[in-house]
């Protein structure tokens, strides 16, 4: 079994409280905390991690004040208008989950053209999680499971875990196998429930903006030493199975 894990999710948490801590906006919290996930996915990609996924906007925060809101969708708008090439360099492929409804048609635009210009990259795999939450992704992919029961696409026989996971935004991405959440809370925030069915949890007081390096490389060597059944005995017998799993879902 690999040491490393092969998808790797981070609950970014502490851009706010880094920039009070420093008298400067939240906007300028925020900002570094790009900056740092920049970084991250660098690390990410030198240490052989494949896929990387970060809680960057979440379906609750849309009550947060509306000057805080408005600058996190332009940070947004600025990494897809300049980054994207170096995304390209990098051979980054770049995803983004979540609803999309309630951003503006331009920003919408930005995100497809983004994937678009990215989707025939091989190495990292990048994720955003954009105006997401997990219970909100499971009722939309149920809602669909409805539908198409109801239209006589299916029948409630047909409704398996690869089913449901095929009817939800995150259906290209793997089970996670280490989720690191910064800044001292210890929960996962309504964050990508059904593939973390198995994850390992990390936590972290360090502030996201903080997050360095050596922090990022102590995350791995905590997963490392995690001895991972899957609720089983044996962890060979174990992963094989998941292996197995997984690679139905890509045949599918």
């Amino acid at each position: 079994m690999s040491t490393k894990p092969h998808h790797l999710a981070i609950i970014m948490d502490g851009n706010r409280r880094w920039a009070r801590q420093r008298g400067l906006s939240t906007v300028m919290g925020h900002k570094k905390g790009a900056d740092v996930l920049k970084d991250v996915a660098r690390y990410a990609h030198e240490q052989e991690v494949r896929w990387l996924t970060a809680f960057a906007f979440s379906f609750e925060n849309w009550s947060r004040p509306k000057i805080e809101i408005d600058g996190l969708l332009g940070l947004l708008r600025g990494f897809l208008e300049n980054d994207v090439d170096e995304l390209n360099k990098q051979n980054v492929k770049l995803r983004v989950i979540g609803n999309r409804s309630r951003f503006s048609s331009k920003l919408i635009d930005l995100i497809e053209w983004a994937e678009r210009s990215t989707s025939g990259n091989t190495g990292l795999n990048l994720t955003l999680a954009l105006d997401y939450g997990g219970r909100q992704e499971i009722t939309e992919a149920v809602k669909i499971l409805v539908s198409e029961v109801e239209s006589g696409i299916l029948t409630v026989g047909d409704i398996k875990d690869d089913v449901v996971k095929s009817r939800m935004s995150s259906v290209a991405l793997p089970d996670i196998d280490l989720l690191v959440r910064t800044g001292g809370e210890q929960r996962i925030s309504n964050f990508m429930l059904w593939d973390m069915s198995y994850a390992e949890l990390y936590f972290t007081p360090v502030l996201w903006p903080d997050f360095s390096q050596t922090d990022f490389q102590q995350a791995l060597e905590d997963f490392s030493a995690r001895d991972r059944r899957f609720g089983g005995d044996t962890v060979v017998d174990i992963q094989n199975r998941v292996t197995s799993l997984a690679d139905k879902r890509r045949s599918s």
